[in-house]
């Protein structure tokens, strides 16, 4: 009986203490709400308003592309059809225009200039565009300029009659929670309207925009590309550009302070400086990441060097990886070719290269961003004479590793497109079934290193092999890549 009274009596000095614990924690908590300084009650009416006010300055744009050539039929078709002796698809002819895309842009001056996106007109050779959706009538519309970096582009049309513009607002004073509506012309729906706030702004997304982006909730579906994002107060803070397809009410628009100053730059150039230094850049997988010992920030490769251009005057070289350009870590060949069209033409830029394992730094002078065809001419290879080749007393790698490596030469150049001033040797024969073949060794591999030995001719490649553990470095196709192997 003493030993129940004793243990009730633990029990009891236990739910004491458990209840004024809580007791305390209960009073802990904050019962004061936040002080809001909230405005006047949403208006019923106002995206009854909107939608009278925007509408109206919002176009639907189409495209066309004009097929060359004979075009390809499936022949899965072609034969059903030659068994049902009726067509099974639209017979596509050479010359006739063929539909390419919708989307969406909008009115910013009553002579007929319109903001819409890049993407929209890109690749287009007949660019149509309709005032209102039940509007039979359209307008040929002329490119006046584009940029695919910030996906911004400019229509002019000559219209008949009298315009209304969209009136252009700031999205730097725009806030997290306000109220947005997105105009466009989702599938072909036109003239359609979604509303929701402002989810976040600055959002940084170099894969799609130069620009940091505006997060809405506002429904952005396909074909309300161009269309303007627009706030209570009726003027655009934004230009729908495209959504997250792995969530739902996740969309970004181009601030439209960004789009205001490149406006005049694009209608009197048609396009936007962009900065060069003359490299063919290319990527490193993971796995040469790692033999490099390199973290998310892999850099961009350098496999092509323009005649003449910035980078090779400041001494880069073929197969330098660029880690950092100004100080901004780099993460791959896309990054790279987007950091360095980004920086002013005339400037010097600092790059921080990684060449043969050694870091060196280089100031480039950027140049302009030169034609296409110019492009072309300035990575052609100078006719070199044909040198003797070196042979090689031991070109059959040791421990059955079953690739033969020869020194580089014009013809290998030649034949596998690299630049002249690559003097590493090739891999130029792989044994089938054998341990080179299994680990992925491949015909045409340029080798960079073996065991952090930077051959530059088979022999020195050769010897660089060993018995256990090895790692080798090789240039193929657009990029590097490691493979890591055992011999015994």
């Amino acid at each position: 009986m003493k030993r129940l009274t004793i243990v009730l009596l633990a029990i009891l000095a236990t739910a004491f203490v458990y209840f004024q614990n809580n007791e305390v924690i209960a009073q802990s908590f904050q019962k004061t709400p936040p002080a809001l300084k909230l405005g006047e009650a949403l208006p019923a009416n106002l995206f009854v308003e909107l939608a009278k006010a925007i509408n109206p300055s919002v176009v639907n744009i189409s495209t066309s592309v004009i097929p060359r050539g004979r075009m390809q039929r499936d022949p899965m078709l072609e034969m059903l059809e030659q068994f049902y002796g009726m067509p099974m698809q639209p017979q596509q002819q050479p010359g006739k225009p063929q539909r390419m895309g919708l989307g969406t842009g909008f009115i910013v001056r009553d002579d007929g200039l319109i903001v819409t996106n890049n993407h929209v007109v890109e690749g287009a050779d007949i660019v149509e565009v309709q005032l209102t959706e039940n509007d039979e009538k359209t307008y040929k519309a002329e490119v006046i300029g584009r940029d695919s970096r910030t996906d911004i582009a400019l229509l002019k049309i000559k219209a008949d009659v009298k315009l209304t513009v969209a009136v252009m607002g700031s999205s730097e004073d725009a806030q997290v929670g306000e109220w947005v509506a997105a105009f466009g012309n989702p599938y072909g729906h036109g003239h359609t309207m979604t509303k929701g706030i402002i989810s976040s702004k600055g959002r940084s997304i170099n894969e799609i925009n130069k620009f940091p982006l505006i997060q809405t909730d506002a429904s952005i579906n396909p074909g309300n590309s161009g269309g303007p994002l627009v706030n209570s107060k009726g003027v655009v803070i934004g230009v729908n550009s495209a959504i997250d397809a792995r969530a739902q009410g996740i969309g970004f628009a181009i601030p439209i302070d960004e789009v205001k100053k490149i406006i005049p730059i694009l209608e009197k150039n048609g396009q936007l400086q962009k900065g060069y230094i003359g490299i063919a850049p290319g990527d490193l997988d993971y796995r040469a990441a790692m033999a490099m010992g390199l973290d998310e920030y892999r850099g961009g490769a350098v496999l092509g060097l323009g005649e003449g251009g910035p980078a090779k005057k400041a001494g880069m070289k073929v197969y330098d990886i660029i880690q950092e350009v100004n100080g901004k870590k780099i993460r791959d060949a896309q990054d790279l070719m987007n950091t360095i069209a980004d920086l002013e033409p005339g400037s010097k830029a600092k790059f921080k290269v990684l060449r043969n394992e050694k870091t060196v730094n280089l100031d480039v002078t950027v140049g302009e961003r030169p034609s296409e065809k110019s492009l072309l001419n300035m990575f052609k290879r100078s006719q070199e004479p044909e040198e003797a080749p070196k042979t090689s007393t031991n070109t059959n790698t040791p421990y059955n590793l079953g690739i033969k490596i020869s020194d580089m030469t014009k013809a290998l150049r030649d034949d596998y497109n690299l630049e002249d001033s690559v003097k590493n040797p090739m891999i130029t024969w792989v044994d089938r079934g054998s341990i080179a073949s299994a680990i992925g060794l491949r015909v045409g591999d340029v080798i960079l290193g073996i065991n952090k030995v930077e051959p530059t001719s088979a022999d020195q490649a050769i010897k660089a092999i060993k018995k256990g553990t090895n790692t080798i470095r090789v240039a193929r196709g657009r990029g590097i890549t490691a493979i890591t192997f055992d011999l015994k």
